[in-house]
């Protein structure tokens, strides 16, 4: 478990379990992303959150500093 502080409050945030199913649609997902083939996003998201992706998984891959679209 990894504890984190915030000003108002304490709160503990359990790592997430590793599906595969999950894992493997993560990883589509950053590919569709890099890539540019938004079309395949929708699809992606859907399957991660069907088989326990986090909310913060998915806006972490949708808001990578490292990923530059023009």
């Amino acid at each position: 478990m990894v504890w984190a502080t915030n000003l108002n409050r304490t709160w503990k945030r359990r790592r997430t379990s590793r599906h595969p199913v999950k894992v493997t649609a993560l990883l589509y997902l950053k590919e569709a992303l890099v890539n540019e083939v938004y079309e395949d996003c929708p699809l992606a998201i859907e399957i991660a959150k069907e088989f326990g992706a986090e909310e913060f998984e998915i806006q972490n891959l949708l808001e990578d500093s490292r990923r530059k679209p023009e």
